[in-house]
């Protein structure tokens, strides 16, 4: 189904590609050196999936209350991202900023310990898929190749809702398969409960999500142009 690169490149090489962000009609776009391409990145893309979900939301709750919840989302997410790629990278020490980070990271560091990273927010792209992003993770989990995903929510997720990070997942998945040749075989999504000291664990196979992958980006080519 997918070309594959004429030549491949290691996993571990993956962190070493160069590529910058630009916006244009307000969408993100990917342009990596010694290509004219520019692509759409994943998580625009699998935004389409819950766009009238979040109007609906802002809309019910308000602009400034929405700004507010999603500004401290965003900064929860971005801090505990931070904290667990130094602590996988092992090159520093870590810094903790608070009890409630600290009851995140303690409930999810047993699991850490079981991952060996190879590659750690690294920019993908895919020429067959048009799409490019930034993986958290690629690494060994349960002695099988993976993409792996850290998530923070202040509340318990159910099963559906993982859904959109399935599918994200998967484009990461076939990037890195394009990219190296290494097939992903399970996508690992791992969610930080905020003031829970409480983790969560979503899995999938991404050959699962294929489909809905290439339909959603079909959808957003449709709709956007791109």
């Amino acid at each position: 189904m997918y070309k594959q690169m004429q030549n491949f490149i290691e996993i571990t090489d993956l962190e070493n590609l160069q590529a910058k962000t630009v916006s244009e009609d307000g969408k993100r776009m990917y342009q990596f050196e010694g290509m004219e391409a520019k692509y759409p990145s994943v998580t625009t893309v699998t935004g389409l999936l819950n766009r009238e979900h979040i109007k609906l939301w802002r809309k019910r709750v308000g602009e400034e209350t929405a700004n507010k919840i999603t500004a401290s989302a965003t900064k929860r997410g971005t801090n505990f991202h931070q904290l667990v790629e130094d602590y996988l990278r092992a090159e520093k020490d870590i810094i903790i900023e608070n009890d409630l980070q600290r009851g995140m990271f303690n409930a999810m560091q047993p699991v850490l310990d079981e991952i060996i990273p190879l590659a750690l927010e690294a920019p993908l792209f895919s020429p067959n898929l048009e799409m490019a992003g930034r993986v958290d993770c690629v690494g060994i989990f349960d002695e099988q190749l993976c993409i792996i995903d850290f998530k923070t929510s202040s509340k318990y997720k159910e099963e559906y809702m993982a859904k959109p990070w399935f599918i994200q997942m998967t484009a990461y998945a076939l990037m890195v398969e394009e990219l190296t040749g290494q097939a992903v075989q399970e996508c690992v999504a791992l969610v930080a409960v905020e003031g829970l000291n409480a983790f969560q664990l979503f899995t999938c196979n991404p050959l699962d999500y294929i489909d809905d992958l290439v339909q959603l980006r079909k959808q957003y080519k449709n709709v956007y142009g791109v």
